[in-house]
């Protein structure tokens, strides 16, 4: 059976055994970890032994030298023990954050490999919870719920031993109340589980709510369309919902907790009344009967524990199979085994019947975080048949009414996503025969929104290029034409441009993007909508960089402005996913089809007749 698939108990049988390989590489640790917890549970018992020695073989007996003697015997154990505790924890913690650190990398490497459509579908602060969260949960179960556990079952084991040596009689009657401490916690633990998943289910969904609202885009539609008492009103439903569950779940633990304790002091009381009768009738010496006292309280102490970690195991291998679900995904857009680097001489561009439409398949969507169509669901198809090729070092623009699929044309040879049916080449090679890193490598994108993180200007150039030196940056930026405006900021290079480039104008943002593009010198260059959203003078400064950008290189442009196209080799006009036209601009606009119509609609009846020239040509 499948690791995803459930067992009857609601868990995936393989998560055992998940578990123990993401230990795997902290082996050597784990095993003087778990010498030093079975060295520490030994020692449990040592403190009850010696007061025995202390109250019979010095109180009694009035003998002040072997009181002094055990005493310090007692000093020096607890100093012995103290060390050992020590040094327990820091390889707990060092074993917990360590495992901590590789499922984390392990989540965030396999979450990059997914396709664009997923994180379409995923909310952002819900997968990022499962990175957080979740994977601190599942690092409790090392640095507490595993040395609590392990500790707590040999302190039982050598407490009971010990007490069966002082008194088998005392033992056997605080034994009667072991499994009346074990009941609550076997009652309330499926009650525990539910509540732990809920609590991060309410936490991923109040993380999410935050991280929408508090980036620049989602802040300044919060701002534009808005209203603060509502915003507060539906913060406060989620964190009540948090609230509530981290109560019950609280009010859960302290309802088992409190049982077991009051049956622990049943037990005790029990112990004392036994124990008094048997001293008085000479059966058990005062100070066996006070070692066994001291006894009970290491034995139902751990019992209690126990029954606590039971809930604490839970939770912790919730917050595995959460993480286990992340890195189960299977990516869409994956390398063949018999992938191939994409040769440097490969630039023409061809799409030979490609049809496209977006659809969920098996293993790709995560029932918990996606909350879109069920896996197999499908769109209508976006492209039909297209047929279209881009020779090396020529430029085709395409152009057509929003929806046409303009925009996914790009998408398919960035390999964000595969067609449906149909080829799409760089050279002769199928990009599903190549490596997606071979072709990153091959491409340059400028798209409508160019992104920038919330890091310095010169971090953002250079993630294009991770290596690239200041002068290369400086040269970069003087080509695409925003050298003076990275001179106007406050620290040049080293200013931070805030998240999503909101310190910058739309056209610098732009420029910057077509100068990262430079950095990276790539051989085949895609415009996305590169001028959509700039006014006239910004867009004039961009197209004169673009023209530096395409010079000798192939390039497939997407563009609703037609002024940005007009230069371009060959125009390529999309209606409702197929090609209805294609030629130069005079050819198009002399066969007075839809190109002509769209450019009617931008520049004027008189424009599309004199075939004058408007804005500035790419």
């Amino acid at each position: 059976m499948d690791d995803r698939q459930q067992s009857g108990s609601g868990r995936p049988p393989g998560t055992w055994r998940r578990i123990a390989e993401c230990a795997a590489p902290f082996r050597s640790r784990l095993i003087g970890f778990f010498f030093l917890v079975l060295l520490e549970s030994a020692l449990i018992v040592l403190p009850a032994v010696l007061t025995q020695r202390i109250v019979d073989e010095g109180v009694l007996r009035h003998d002040k030298g072997r009181i002094i003697e055990l005493v310090v015997q007692l000093v020096a154990l607890a100093t012995v023990t103290a060390g050992v505790a020590f040094l327990e924890r820091r390889l707990a913690v060092s074993i917990g954050e360590g495992m901590t650190l590789n499922l984390r990398q392990r989540a965030f490497s396999h979450v990059q490999r997914m396709p664009v459509s997923f994180f379409t579908r995923v909310p952002t602060g819900s997968l990022v919870a499962r990175l957080d969260s979740d994977v601190l949960g599942a690092q409790r179960a090392f640095t507490a719920t595993a040395s609590t556990l392990l500790s707590n079952l040999v302190a039982v084991v050598a407490v009971a031993v010990t007490m069966v040596l002082l008194s088998w009689q005392i033992t056997v009657l605080a034994a009667v109340m072991v499994p009346a401490c074990l009941l609550p916690a076997r009652v309330l633990n499926r009650r525990m589980r539910k509540l732990n998943r809920r609590q991060l289910t309410d936490n991923a969904a109040l993380v999410t709510f935050m991280t929408e609202r508090f980036s620049s885009q989602g802040a300044v539609l919060t701002k534009l369309y808005g209203w603060p008492e509502g915003e507060a009103q539906r913060f406060e439903r989620y964190g009540r919902r948090l609230r509530d569950a981290g109560v019950q779940l609280t009010v859960t633990n302290a309802m088992l907790a409190l049982t077991v304790s009051w049956l622990a002091t049943m037990g005790t009381a029990a112990v004392y009344l036994g124990g008094g009768l048997l001293a008085v009738d000479g059966g058990i010496t005062v100070g066996a009967l006070m070692a066994v006292v001291t006894l009970m309280a290491r034995l139902y102490g751990p019992i209690t524990s126990l029954s606590q970690a039971r809930a604490d195991v839970t939770a912790a291998v919730v917050s595995f199979e959460r993480i286990f679900e992340v890195l189960d995904l299977v990516p869409d857009i994956r390398n063949s085994p018999t992938a191939v680097e994409l040769p440097p001489e490969g630039t023409s561009i061809t799409f030979e019947n490609v049809r496209f439409r977006h659809q969920t398949s098996p293993g790709s969507t995560l029932g918990t975080l996606d909350k879109e169509a069920p896996v197999g669901a499908a769109e209508r198809d976006i492209l039909q048949g297209v047929d279209l090729h881009v020779e090396a070092g020529r430029t085709l623009a395409v152009v057509g009414p929003s929806g046409a699929g303009k925009s996914t044309l790009v998408n398919l040879v960035c390999r964000l996503y595969d067609p449906v049916s149909g080829t799409v080449r760089i050279g002769r090679h199928d990009l599903r025969t190549v490596t997606q890193e071979s072709i990153r490598e091959a491409l340059g994108v400028v798209a409508q929104d160019s992104h920038f993180f919330h890091d310095t200007l010169r971090a953002n150039l250079t993630y294009a290029l991770p290596d690239a030196t200041d002068e290369a940056c400086e040269r970069a930026c003087r080509e695409a034409m925003v050298w003076d405006a990275v001179q106007r900021l406050p620290e040049g290079l080293d200013t931070v441009v805030g998240e999503g480039g909101h310190h910058l104008s739309g056209g610098e943002r732009q420029r910057l993007a077509i100068a990262r593009l430079l950095l990276k010198n790539p051989r085949i260059v895609l415009l996305d909508e590169a001028t959509a959203h700039l006014d006239s003078e910004s867009e004039e400064r961009v197209q004169q960089a673009l023209a530096r950008a395409l010079h000798g290189r192939t390039a497939l442009i997407v563009a609703h402005r037609l002024s940005t196209v007009r230069g371009a080799d060959r125009i390529l006009v999309l209606r409702d996913g197929s090609v209805a036209e294609s030629g130069s601009h005079e050819e198009l606009l002399a066969a007075d089809g839809l190109y002509a119509s769209l450019y009617r609609t931008q520049f004027g009846d008189m424009a599309a007749e004199t075939g004058g020239v408007v804005g500035v040509t790419a």
